[in-house]
């Protein structure tokens, strides 16, 4: 199974690309996108929510129409049902909690492929399997590092909300945690210290694995 993984921050999908890693024999990571677009035939694009500014916009919808693309598949820690009717709306199949473990991640993304329409809730009992995300180092939470991002890429907190599906006082509460962790105590320099901690978004793809030719696929 090809898999492209998708989020506006490398080393995001970095981290998801490490915790597939050892069920290459059934997954394979063949193409990280960071702000750009599939460039080659996957069986599945599995697109990250981390502090994506542009889930409302046109990003899926490209995703979900593109012909070399089989399914697309949601990985997200905000499995509400505005986001959830969304995301199918616009052709997505399945949409996985991030809290789920590597191995079930591959067993939801198998099925997938098979073409069962699921959605996987939080597992509060497992072991979190998204071990890299910016400003993990400085002690952020990954919620608290979502927001950060979402700040430095301009949002506002209602914006924010809106994105995350919190409440404006979670929002604010997750930003003044944040702010402590981080040493700033002003918007303008919580901006500056995201773009220092890599919060900032990128665009670049990374191909691991040559697109196959037309008697392969």
């Amino acid at each position: 199974m090809r898999v492209a993984l998708i989020n506006d921050h490398e080393l995001i999908i970095q981290g998801v690309a490490a915790m597939l890693e050892p069920y290459a024999d059934v997954v394979r990571v063949v193409e990280l996108d960071a702000g750009t677009t599939v460039a080659q035939p996957v069986d599945i694009a599995l697109y990250d929510t981390y502090a994506r500014t542009a889930f409302d916009g046109d990003d899926l919808d490209v995703l979900c129409a593109a012909p070399h693309i089989g399914q697309v598949v949601l990985f997200t820690w905000h499995l509400s049902e505005d986001l959830i009717e969304s995301a199918r709306a616009r052709g997505v199949t399945t949409a996985i909690s991030k809290s789920v473990s590597a191995e079930d991640l591959v067993m939801e993304l198998t099925k997938a492929h098979e073409g069962h329409l699921r959605v996987i809730p939080f597992q509060p009992d497992s072991t979190l399997p998204t071990n890299y995300w910016p400003g993990r180092a400085a002690g952020l939470t990954p919620r608290e590092s979502e927001i950060i991002a979402l700040v430095t890429a301009g949002l506002s907190n209602n914006a924010i909300a809106e994105r995350t599906c919190l409440s404006i006082n979670s929002v604010k509460s997750y930003i003044r945690s944040a702010y402590r962790t981080m040493g700033v105590d002003s918007r303008s320099q919580a901006v500056l210290w995201g773009i220092d901690n890599g919060m900032a978004p990128t665009r670049k793809r990374i191909v691991l694995e040559a697109p196959p030719t037309p008697a392969d696929y």
